[in-house]
């Protein structure tokens, strides 16, 4: 559930300040009241969790310098103005220097609920929006979505890094549903053009025409600016490359020749060729294919990633339990060799189906993770045992995620996991650190 927004109340009356404050406690808010703007401006910052109700005429700092203050340092924070009957023309003014609405005295508190609730939501958008730009754009954030801790995950982290400070074209491949454009995104976000434009463009989602004129122009009435120069000096990926008609690839190509070096947009393709036989290099010309190809990675499928999978389905049913309101499934040995030993062809796209379906599963009382895997069209019967593998390596994915899963719980208490799985403190520390557990990840 969202956390209620805040509502900062600005006025030196006490009782105008007591009454506005009850009136918006009862209607569901988190107020806080202010007497002067001086004290007010000393508890709301840029990212102030909600909205500004201030009266205009104060002693001291009025709300007109309040306002002009406020927007200063965070131009999308709504400021509602309270006015007396001959403040009405300083009300228009302050409208246009950016608060959000005024109410004339004696206001209607419905029209004051009705006005806190709508900038209220106005607000919430703002912060969420400003929240996801800056975890696109923060490298560490992005870097950590890519979850797992095996030998061809810590080695997709590392090619990552050194590609993202390189400036060359690259090549992104791997199955369907291997977390491709987070790749993408990761690789913008640690290198340098982490705070420069970030444009995604899926080659299939257009027809021939349409594809041409959105990455090259001309534009046509309502038309987004060409792609090529929408991220001039950005990144521009390009999802689907192997959808480019010969003619398109041509055009891409010549395009590529003219601005010289990536140093004025760098371009990422991702190919998603699953047809046997068909690759990237033998569905592009070839001279547009190493021009693209100069820098590659390959995102590891999901069956490569050995006990990885057991951190991702703990890590999304957690996540989707919280969104049901329910509790998380809990894995039992069997469970954990099954959703090891399943080939996943459908990758990290078809795990985060099953764990939303254990939750629900889980909600019901009834059910199974095996089901779910048998149930799973992308899973035959047949398939559901690959390869062998030593029972050590069994016993070890799943001691870890029991370990892991019970911290978690605990919030890092070492006295509570110690207790629930009956473990000496010395072998939990070492058991934790042969796993690569810190007790300091587990923390609030």
């Amino acid at each position: 559930m969202a956390q209620a927004m805040k509502i900062a109340i600005v006025d030196d009356e006490q009782d105008m300040r007591q009454s506005i404050s009850q009136w918006l406690a009862l209607s569901g808010y988190d107020t806080e009241a202010f007497a002067s703007a001086e004290e007010a401006l000393k508890g709301i910052g840029s990212d102030y969790p909600g909205i500004v109700v201030t009266d205009i005429r104060m002693p001291g700092m009025d709300g007109m310098q309040f306002l002009k203050k406020l927007k200063s340092q965070d131009s999308a924070l709504p400021v509602i103005m309270i006015t007396g009957h001959g403040d009405v023309p300083m009300a228009v003014e302050a409208m246009r220097v950016g608060a959000y609405d005024f109410l004339e005295k004696p206001f209607n508190p419905d029209r004051m609920t009705e006005l806190a609730k709508k900038a209220t939501t106005l607000r919430r958008l703002a912060l969420d929006n400003r929240a996801l730009r800056r975890e696109l754009s923060d490298g560490g954030a992005l870097m950590k979505k890519l979850i797992g801790a095996s030998p061809v995950m810590e080695r997709l982290k590392e090619d990552i890094l050194d590609l993202g400070q390189a400036d060359g074209h690259v090549l992104i491949e791997g199955e369907t549903g291997t977390g491709k454009t987070l790749v993408a995104h990761a690789l913008h976000a640690v290198g340098a053009r982490a705070n420069k434009k970030f444009v995604l463009i899926s080659c299939q989602a257009y027809d021939e025409d349409a594809l041409a004129r959105r990455l090259f122009g001309p534009v046509e009435q309502d038309d987004p600016i060409p792609a090529m120069e929408e991220a001039r000096g950005g990144t521009l990926v390009l999802e689907d490359i192997e959808a480019l008609s010969k003619e398109t690839q041509a055009r891409l190509l010549t395009a590529i020749n003219e601005q010289g070096t990536p140093g004025e947009t760098r371009i990422v393709a991702i190919c998603n060729l699953q047809d046997e036989g068909k690759t990237c290099e033998s569905e592009l010309r070839s001279d547009l294919f190493y021009r693209l190809a100069a820098l590659r990675i390959t995102v590891p499928p999901l069956r490569q990633r050995g006990e990885d999978i057991l951190t991702l389905f703990t890590r999304l049913s957690e996540q989707f339990a919280d969104e049901y309101g329910c509790d998380a499934p809990q894995v039992s040995a069997q469970e954990a060799a099954q959703l090891l030993q399943a080939p996943w062809p459908g990758n990290v796209r078809q795990l985060i189906n099953v764990a939303e379906r254990a939750v629900l599963q889980n909600r019901r009382g009834s059910g199974s993770i095996a089901s779910l895997l048998m149930a799973d069209e992308e899973v035959p019967e047949q398939a559901m045992t690959t390869e062998g593998k030593p029972l050590k390596e069994y016993v070890e994915a799943f001691e870890r995620m029991l370990i892991d899963n019970t911290m978690r719980r605990h919030k890092g208490s070492i006295v509570s996991v110690m207790e629930e799985l009956s473990l000496p403190r010395r072998t939990l520390n070492e058991k934790m650190a042969k796993y690569g557990l810190q007790r300091s990840d587990y923390l609030d």
